[in-house]
């Protein structure tokens, strides 16, 4: 068994998607001879509604966990199948300013040919990230859009997932401030003490 997930409604053009999935297996495979660094960007939202659908509690016990709607802690993540990362979290919402100055940051630290992928999410397209991109190719940084509707391309998208249930605990969720401290602490360690064993590029399509 294992947790269902959820599934867009439309469809990537296939021809598309068949193209770029196959340009991304590529850059998986330079990547893996050391000749460039691949990264996975995407952002995601931990309100202090808890991510936890099932536990276990005795018939005499009432486990609860605090649950508050609409506070959210906010994050852009940056990831490698290394377990390398570039984050950054916010109270505010994730805009597309906010994802330009990270990758305008970003793009500073690089230390060769670096590929950024991401979606297609308004967020990450739109005419001033679009005049950005020349200047960041000119220091090494390019971007890399994936087909429509394939998040399961992404492994930042596995990322959120582990941060959300599995790293963060019942106590996270006590405060915006006990929250907002675990997350940071979590994005903090991945790479650390925190690993991801992601599967090879060709067998996680499968």
């Amino acid at each position: 068994y294992k947790r269902i997930r959820k599934r867009l409604k439309g469809k990537p053009v296939r021809e598309v998607y068949q193209l770029k999935k196959e340009i991304l297996g590529k850059m998986e495979d330079l990547s893996k001879e050391g000749l460039i660094d691949l990264y996975y960007g995407d952002e995601s939202g931990v309100s202090l509604e808890p991510n936890v659908p099932y536990g276990w509690q005795f018939s005499d016990e009432e486990v609860s966990m605090p649950s508050a709607k609409g506070k959210a802690i906010n994050c852009f993540g940056l990831f490698t199948r290394e377990n390398e990362s570039w984050t950054a979290v916010s109270e505010k919402a994730i805009t597309r300013d906010f994802v330009i100055e990270q990758l305008e940051r970003f793009s500073f630290s690089i230390k060769k040919l670096t590929v950024v992928v991401l979606d297609n999410a308004r967020i990450h397209t739109g005419k001033l990230l679009r005049e950005r991109i020349k200047a960041w190719q000119e220091r090494g940084l390019f971007i890399f859009y994936l087909p429509t509707y394939s998040p399961h391309l992404n492994l930042a998208e596995t990322v959120w997932r582990k941060l959300k249930y599995e790293w963060l605990a019942a106590e996270d969720y006590l405060s915006k401030e006990h929250l907002r401290y675990s997350v940071k602490q979590a994005l903090w360690a991945f790479g650390k003490s925190l690993w991801i064993k992601f599967s090879d590029f060709n067998h996680s399509l499968n």
